[in-house]
Order: structure tokens, then C-alpha cells, then sequence
């Protein structure tokens, strides 16, 4: 089908092979197509009786000099009827001429090229030559896709308003092929016939030009047309194929097909950069900067101080330098330390951070072990804040609610009094396993309880974080014990409820009851070896065990709730007076912040949970609270004595206030409520405001209380300088008795036995054996007969006498007495005395 200019029909062929040209638009209404100016010519196809005959059409041209205006109308001959065995087709052609002043050029037939015409008007506009050139290439046709590969073309020859259709055929019954060739048709106005496959049709027309048209000429010059018909050889009758577009050189390369290894690289770079952009990657990473600005300057001289003092982290330093050590070495030998020689279970005789064993395995010597444990130090609040926002995200919580969360419960201005106490700050897995555990049975608080969001995989994960929260020690791991196994048991109870009233149970699955018991068991196996080391030290020391008396002395009053320890940099001089009226400050100043107090008791009023989940978090608050006071609420009698008593290994937990740490994390919870319905608030306000650009500033003030919390947690926390380690004690053989011996001092003897883990009969921890008393008695005398005896009674093959101090002790009197007697040796060693039994 053939596309006219605008407002000219299309032609399409007759049935009897005639194909008729309609006539062409009202003046004025056709216009020459802007980009192109061309008119269609089609080919008919001749069928030959041999076959092989071609038929060239004969060309038919018509011109009408009216107005003024050359009108060129070029038709091709319809379907060439059979003819008989001479092979000669008819084309007959029609040609329309009008008197609008417009050039008109349909065409009729089958898939032939296209000629191109420009249209004569009084413009006289011409298209470049090499657009001829070019359109010449375009238009030629591939004379293998014609039944005949003849092509009649037709020109217009100027006549004074007729219209004749002369066809002519020239066939030779001999040869195979007949080509037409026609001249190209020239006219002022810069129409061009295209070349067809088989034939070649010439033009010359002579019009006047536009100028003598301007200067009122009535008379226009004919074209003359001459055609001629000659005979080719049958390989030149065969059209030439398509050439290649010129300017495909300019097109862009198609792209490289990417080889397996480039494809890798790019799905690894993609996977790589969703993780870093993921909510979990950014909250690790914000958790991890803000521990180490928080607990500044932790990390300023990393390998020469410790936080707040050096008597326990000496010896916390020291666990995990054993954990590590004892684990690659010989096993079997954990329980049995280095320290309190010849006490077995030592390892026992306090809490241990037998969770932090990997960390212990990496370097050796107390400086690499005070340089692990301030590494430790601030990753521990880092995983505390991780922890308890992944819980409050998890619960239902936006993320500014959940960060207000996590940094509530890590940097409670309370906790900064455990600065020294790596086994109270390293409460994240707490959290952290309540989140998977409730993220793996698809539960929040806010949604309920969700069936198609069960996984047993989270539940699996959740039991290992708790199994690994309590090997950290049962300061606060006990107590965690007691709540897991309660939230299981009050979980059963109430899918048993749940199905007794409604008659049917919710959705539970094998897979996850099977995770919950393999988990469960795994979690109970741990606490009991745990627990195992701990019942026989109790077996061995009776005395060891705590009394009422003991939980007593550490029950903080009420007033403890709303005062903060010397630490804390915004209260700590604020509260020196109130800190004075408390018998052991330490342990008894309990204040979580005087900002999460005010936005739990918004989040009673306001807040995303339901009224009866905010009750039931104000209830856990004051629980809590009542049993962290101990013996001070109504005696104890219906609280903590009442665990103290009948509860399992609750008697070897002498500070009830470090139950705090369950108010902290419901108030934190309660605050992540409040906050989450703000920014929600703030959220559809600014979406709601036209223009929006008040939105950025009622989001930014939303993290008003994450700022506030962050002040109220800053801390004035010292950090005390390591005493180095006696030159004496690098080359000692051990078992070692270090002089003098106290509970502190032990502990930097812990920590400097170290360096290859010699034994020694100093230590310090929780309590004090019976016969590391009887040493210290003893040894106030040393060097004489009677301690000489008793320590080789022990085994103790040296004694190191420390110098700088002696000061004050009896031994700065016997220091330089003569050991000659005493058949034992005496060497000057540094800056100390070293004894050799």
C-alpha cells in the first residue's frame, strides 16, 4: 500500500489490473510532504507463459499547463494480464491532471521501489543532490521478490487537459530476460523518478523557472519525454540487493555480551552494595560509632588503661586471657586456672565471660589482654544498643523510636557506675535473643501474632544467643533464665486458653515446636554445665554462699531510683549529696534517666501499642523495680527473698539493683511507643502540609528525644593507668606467690600472669578461700622459718617481694634480712625481691 501526500487517497491495484488513480485533493488542501517530497510508484508483476519473460511496462505521462502551474502525475500499470506464448504484458496506465497547482504522484502495484518527486510550485524549492543519490539507493528494488521482475513505470508528459495511457511491450520469445530502461525525468521543479529493478524511465522536463513564473508568464514549457526501451542481458536484469544504510556508521556499537566472570562481579558488587545500604548493616555500623564516642577514652590508649579503675577489669582481662589460652591448650583444664593455687575449680569462684573464650585466643601478655578486654569494653555497649533496637523494631517500633530504645537501655546514666563490670554491661544478647525468638514466631506487640511469618530459623538463632548470653556469666544471666522459661511457660498457657474458648488452636507447626525443644534443650544444656563448676565450688566452700545479711547490706532504698552515680557527666555533681546518704553508693544509685522517665510516662498516654500492652509494660516497670530494692520492699518477704529462697542458685546473687536492668529495658520499650507515634504523627502532618516544606523541620525535631538520651547517657568515667608487670614476674617459675597479697592486689597478679600463665597462688574474685587467708596470715612474717615450711607445704617454689609495695608492711623491715639460714636464695630483680624456695 501506497501513503499519498497529505489529503490524497491511497491506490490500491483493480481487479482486472488496472489501477485507476483517484483524483487528487481541492485546491489547496494537498501539500508536498516537508521532509521527503516524494510520490510512490509500484511495480505490476507480468506473468509470462515461459516463465523467464519480463515484461516492461510502458509509461503513460500526462502534463496540464494550467494557471500557470506544471501539474505531474506518475501512474504504473496494473497487473499484467497472461499473454500468450510471445510473453507480452499490458500495462495500462492512468494519469489524473488537476488544476489545484499541486503535483500529485500515485502509485499502483505490487512491492517495487519508490520514486522520488518534489513538487513544482511557484516556490521552485530543490532537494541537494546527494538526497537524490541517497533516495535512489533506498528505492531500489529487489527484482527476485516480483513474480515477473518487470516494473512499469510512468511519466508525465504535458498535453492541454488529455490524458492518454500508452503500453508497450517488447518481448522475445528467445530470451529470458527484457529490461526497460527509461530516463530520468528532470524538471524545474526537481521532481526525481526512482530507478526500478528492471527498468529505467528518463524524463526531461522544461518548465519555465519560478522567476518568469513571478513576472507573469501564462505559458509554461513541456517536457518532452522520451523513452527508450533496449534490451539487456539477463544477469543485468537481476536487481542488485539493498545496499547498507550510509549512516549505520554512525549508529553506537550494540553492546558486549558479558562473559561468566564479569556477570559474577556484578551480581557480587550488586549483593554488596545492598548489604551496606541495608537497615541492619547502617544500624550495626551507627551502634558500633556511637559505643566508641560514648565510652571515650576507652580507646585513646587502648593497651595502658582500663575504665573506671583497675582491680576488676584487671581480673575480667585476666578471664578472657585464660578462656582463650586454656581452650587451645589443653581443655580439660578450663575450671582448674592458673590462680588461687592449689584450689581447684577456681575458674569458678566468679562470674567468668566464658562467651568472650574467641576473643581470648588472639594475642598473649597483659598488654594485648587490657587491650582485648577495652575492645570488648566498647563492642558490648555497641551490641546492648543493636540488641534492644532490634527488639523494639521487632515489637513495632520506627526506627527513631527503636534507636531511642537502644540507647535508653545502654547508656542509662545508672550503668555508668558498672563502668567496671564487664559482665553487667554485656547484656545485648538479651535483647537480642528476645527479638529473634519473637521474630521467629511471628509475634510483635503491635501486630499480634502473625502464623505466615513463622521462622524456625530465628528461633534456632534466638536459643544460641541466649545460650551464649548466659555463658557471659549468671550476674545477669540467671535472672534471664527465670524470664525466658516464665515467657515459655505463659506462651503455652495461653495457646491451650486460646483453643479451650475458641475451640481450636492458632496455627503452630512441628517444624517450629521442634525448633523451640532442640533450641530450648540446647539453651537448658548450657546453663547446667554452667552451672555445674559453681555447685561443686559451693560444695567445697560451703561459705561461699550468701546470706540474707549479704543482700541486705546491697538493697538500695527508693530513693536510689532517682539518683546518679559520680559518672554521670550531666547529674553525677548534681547528686553527691544524695549519693552520701546511701550506705553503698556504687550498687544502689539506679537512676535510668530522668528523660526516659518522662517519655515512658508519655508513651502511657500516647503511644502505637495498645492500652493493655502499655499496662502490662508499667506493671513489668514496677515489678521490677520492687524486687531490684531486695530486702528494702516489705522485707524482701514477697519479692526477692522469696526467689532468694526457693529458686535455684538466686542465693549467690548478692546485688538486687542490678535487676535494673529489666525496668530499663520495659522503659525503654515504653519511650520506642511514644516516639513511634510522634514521628508517625509528624509523618502524615508534613505529607499533609501544601507547600511541604515544613516537613523537613517537624522531622528533624523527632529526634529531639534521641538527643536528649544521648546527653543524659554522657559519662565522666576515669580511666586509670595499668601497673606494669614486674620485670621478676616475666622470668618467675611458678607456683609463684606474689607479696604483699590483698584482694586488689591479686587481681593485677591475675592479670600479669598472663605471659605464659604460670601458676600462682594469689587471686581475687567474689569471695576469698580459706586457705589464700591462711597464706596472707603466714606470710606476714616471710622470710622465716615457719612461712618457708608452710609455702613448701604448698608447693610454692618462689616468692616475689614488690618494693614499691612494701611501704607500711612488715615486710619493709625484712626485706634485706639475710636468707642463708633458711636454705633458700635471694636475687635482686628490678624493682623487686625475688625469693626462690
Amino acid at each position: 500500500m501506497t501513503t499519498g501526500q497529505q489529503g490524497t487517497g491511497n491506490v490500491r491495484p483493480a481487479a482486472g489490473g488496472d489501477a485507476p488513480i483517484r483524483p487528487t485533493s481541492p485546491p489547496g488542501t494537498a501539500k508536498a510532504n516537508a521532509q521527503s517530497g516524494t510520490a510512490e510508484t509500484s511495480a505490476s508483476t507480468a506473468k509470462a507463459s515461459g516463465g523467464r519473460a519480463k515484461a516492461s511496462a510502458a509509461e503513460v505521462s500526462s502534463a496540464t499547463a494550467t494557471d500557470g502551474t506544471a501539474t505531474e502525475t506518475t501512474g504504473t500499470g496494473g497487473s499484467a494480464k497472461d499473454a500468450s506464448t510471445d510473453g507480452t504484458a499490458n500495462a495500462n496506465a492512468a494519469n489524473d491532471a488537476t488544476n489545484d497547482g499541486t503535483a500529485t504522484n500515485d502509485a499502483a502495484g505490487g512491492s517495487s521501489g519508490k520514486d522520488d518527486a518534489e513538487n513544482a510550485t511557484s516556490t521552485g524549492s530543490r532537494k541537494p543532490g546527494w538526497w537524490k543519490a541517497w533516495r535512489r539507493k533506498a528505492g531500489t528494488t529487489d527484482a527476485a521478490g516480483t513474480a515477473g521482475g518487470g516494473t512499469a513505470e510512468a511519466t508525465s508528459e504535458t498535453d492541454a487537459g488529455k490524458t492518454a495511457a500508452v503500453a508497450e511491450s517488447v518481448t522475445d520469445a528467445n530470451k529470458a530476460e527484457a529490461e526497460a530502461k527509461t530516463d530520468t525525468t528532470k524538471t524545474d521543479g526537481g521532481a526525481d523518478a526512482g530507478d526500478s529493478a528492471a527498468t529505467r524511465t528518463n524524463t526531461d522536463a522544461d518548465e519555465k523557472s519560478a522567476d518568469e513564473k513571478a513576472a507573469g508568464e501564462d505559458e509554461k514549457a513541456a517536457g518532452e519525454k522520451v523513452a527508450d526501451v533496449a534490451e539487456k542481458d539477463s544477469a543485468d536484469a537481476t536487481a542488485k540487493p539493498v545496499e547498507a544504510e550510509r549512516w549505520d556508521a554512525f549508529a553506537s556499537a550494540p553492546e558486549p555480551t558479558p562473559s561468566r566472570l564479569t556477570r559474577a562481579s556484578r551480581a557480587v558488587g550488586r549483593a554488596v552494595g545492598r548489604f551496606l545500604v541495608h537497615e541492619w548493616t547502617l544500624a550495626s555500623l551507627a551502634a558500633a560509632a556511637l559505643a566508641v564516642l560514648m565510652t571515650w577514652p576507652t580507646l585513646r590508649y587502648p593497651r595502658y588503661t582500663l575504665p573506671q579503675d583497675y582491680w576488676d577489669p584487671s581480673l575480667q582481662a585476666w578471664q578472657m586471657a585464660w578462656s582463650g589460652h586454656i581452650l587451645l591448650t589443653e581443655p580439660a583444664r578450663l575450671w582448674q586456672s592458673n590462680t588461687f593455687f592449689p584450689e581447684l575449680w577456681s575458674f569458678a569462684f566468679s562470674d567468668t565471660l566464658l562467651g568472650y573464650a574467641p576473643a581470648g585466643m588472639l594475642g598473649s601478655g597483659p598488654e594485648d589482654a587490657v587491650l582485648r578486654y577495652n575492645i570488648m569494653f566498647v563492642l558490648a555497649h555497641a551490641l546492648a544498643t543493636l540488641g534492644a533496637y532490634a527488639l523494639a523494631r521487632q515489637l513495632g517500633a520506627g526506627r527513631i523510636g527503636s534507636a531511642v530504645a537502644g540507647v535508653a537501655y545502654t547508656y542509662a546514666p545508672w550503668l555508668l557506675a558498672q563502668a567496671g563490670h564487664l559482665h553487667v554491661l554485656s547484656n545485648g544478647g538479651i535483647p537480642l535473643a528476645l527479638a529473634m525468638l519473637a521474630r521467629g514466631h511471628g509475634w510483635s506487640l503491635r501486630y499480634g501474632y502473625r502464623p505466615e511469618r513463622r521462622h524456625d530459623g530465628w528461633v534456632y538463632a534466638g536459643w544460641l544467643v541466649a545460650a551464649w548470653q548466659i555463658s557471659l556469666g549468671f550476674g545477669i544471666g540467671l535472672p534471664f533464665a527465670y524470664i525466658l522459661a516464665g515467657g515459655v511457660v505463659v506462651t503455652a498457657v495461653l495457646f491451650v486458653v486460646r483453643r479451650l474458648r475458641t475451640g481450636r488452636a492458632l496455627p503452630f507447626g512441628r517444624r517450629l515446636f521442634v525448633a523451640d525443644l532442640v533450641g530450648g534443650a540446647f539453651f537448658a544444656g548450657v546453663g547446667l554445665l554452667m552451672a555445674y563448676p559453681y555447685f561443686k565450688v559451693t560444695e567445697l566452700h560451703p561459705y561461699a554462699e550468701r546470706s540474707i545479711d549479704d543482700i541486705r547490706m546491697y538493697s538500695p532504698p527508693v530513693s536510689g531510683f532517682v539518683t546518679a552515680p559520680a559518672e554521670s557527666r550531666i547529674w553525677g555533681g548534681l547528686h553527691e549529696g544524695a549519693r552520701g546518704a546511701l550506705p553503698w553508693h556504687p550498687e544502689m544509685t539506679l537512676l535510668p534517666g530522668f528523660v526516659l522517665y518522662a517519655l515512658a510516662a508519655g508513651g502511657l498516654l500516647f503511644s502505637v501499642w495498645r492500652l493493655r500492652h502499655r499496662l502490662l509494660l508499667l506493671a513489668g516497670v514496677l515489678v521490677t523495680m520492687a524486687f531490684a530494692m531486695g530486702t528494702r520492699f516489705f522485707g524482701g518477704s514477697f519479692t526477692y527473698g522469696l526467689l532468694f529462697e526457693h529458686a535455684p542458685g538466686w542465693n549467690a546473687l548478692r546485688t538486687p539493683g542490678r535487676l535494673m536492668l529489666w525496668t530499663t529495658l520495659l522503659l525503654a520499650l515504653l519511650a520506642a511507643g511514644a516516639v513511634t507515634a510522634l514521628t508517625d504523627r509528624v509523618r502524615e502532618l508534613a505529607a499533609q502540609r501544601i507547600p511541604s516544606w515544613p516537613g523537613p523541620w517537624l522531622r528533624l525535631a523527632t529526634l529531639l528525644p534521641l538527643l536528649l538520651v544521648i546527653a543524659e547517657g554522657l559519662n565522666a568515667t576515669p580511666h586509670q593507668v595499668v601497673p606494669t608487670q614486674p620485670a621478676a614476674m616475666r622470668t618467675a617459675e611458678g607456683p609463684v606467690l606474689v607479696l604483699p597479697s590483698s584482694q586488689n592486689q591479686d587481681q593485677h597478679v591475675m592479670l600479669w600472669s598472663t605471659r605464659g600463665f604460670p601458676d600462682v597462688v594469689n587471686g581475687g574474685s567474689g569471695f576469698t578461700p580459706r586457705q589464700l587467708d591462711d597464706v596472707r596470715r603466714v606470710s606476714q612474717s616471710f622470710p622465716d622459718q615457719t612461712s618457708v615450711d608452710y609455702l613448701r607445704t604448698l608447693g610454692v617454689r618462689t616468692v616475689v617481694l614488690l618494693r614499691g609495695q612494701v611501704v607500711g608492711t612488715p615486710w619493709e623491715i625484712t626485706i634485706d634480712a639475710p636468707v642463708e639460714s633458711l636454705d633458700i636464695s635471694r636475687q635482686e630483680v628490678g624493682d623487686a625481691v625475688v625469693y626462690r624456695l
